[in-house]
């Protein structure tokens, strides 16, 4: 397993993954345009899922909670081609380029882009930064233009995508309650969750002491630790294999919680 490479900073990322893996990726904050080299990626932001295969193109949607599965397939590696779609640039290219969002978005959390010769074309441009990193201080700048043809391309292959891309609108206030227990186990900051449901960090506080009369913390803790009690008790899974989906840094801090709060470690709770 390697940790993704960072090929041009905070634009351009390569990923590679040896062995399956389940991976929270938690917080979306920019838009991505993610090209599936090789293994397939499969990504699920509440009911919505989509699964690429080599080859094909996902543009996923800046604020928003997902969760990937990187999956190799037979006989070859997990590669992924990711392009960060940073909201400053996109402003800078909507000022430049006199694009307005005509309304506000609210379609899926992602999309998959139909391939063309274009964006085929863009890509292979693409490969010469991948293959070599070293270079990414002298390839700065040549990678903003990059993104901005990367835009370009595809507003050429789907206009509908202004909205998509050129929406720079806040969260609508939504569900609190509904949101939390459909996401409690992404482990990001409270202040995520907040502007996840379109409220500030004292509002989104003052709503949650209301809802569930406790803090978000001591809730998100609680609730987490009663569903592993849940999977240990009922589904036999082991404490190795749940605690990154529920929320939990490390194994470690995961023990520590779960006796503080049962009295027992996971693992004596399974003996």
């Amino acid at each position: 397993m390697q940790n993704p490479t960072e090929i041009i900073p905070g634009l351009l990322f390569f990923s590679y993954l040896a062995s399956a893996r389940k991976e929270k990726v938690g917080f979306f904050e920019d838009c991505a345009l993610v090209l599936q080299v090789s293994g397939q990626m499969t990504f699920e932001a509440g009911s919505h899922k989509i699964t690429t295969k080599p080859g094909e193109l996902l543009l996923v949607r800046r604020n928003q909670l997902a969760e990937l599965t990187k999956q190799p397939l037979a006989d070859g590696n997990y590669q992924t081609i990711v392009i960060l779609l940073k909201e400053d640039l996109l402003r800078q290219i909507a000022l430049e380029e006199q694009i307005t969002s005509l309304s506000k978005y609210i379609g899926p959390s992602a999309i998959v882009i139909p391939a063309n010769d274009f964006l085929q074309g863009f890509f292979q441009s693409i490969l010469p930064y991948v293959k070599h990193p070293e270079q990414s201080q002298l390839s700065a700048t040549l990678g903003i233009l990059k993104i901005k043809e990367a835009v370009q391309l595809l507003l050429h292959s789907m206009p509908s995508l202004n909205d998509f891309l050129f929406d720079f609108s806040e969260p609508h206030k939504i569900d609190l309650e509904k949101f939390m227990l459909t996401n409690y186990h992404f482990n990001v900051p409270v202040e995520k969750f907040a502007q996840l449901t379109g409220r500030s960090l004292a509002g989104f506080k003052r709503d949650f002491q209301k809802i569930f009369n406790t803090s978000p913390r001591q809730w998100l803790q609680e609730k987490r630790l009663t569903e592993a009690k849940l999977l240990i008790e009922r589904k036999q899974l082991k404490p190795s294999a749940i605690y990154l989906d529920l929320g939990f840094e490390s194994l470690s801090h995961f023990s520590h919680a779960f006796k503080k709060k049962f009295g027992k470690t996971p693992t004596e709770w399974t003996a």
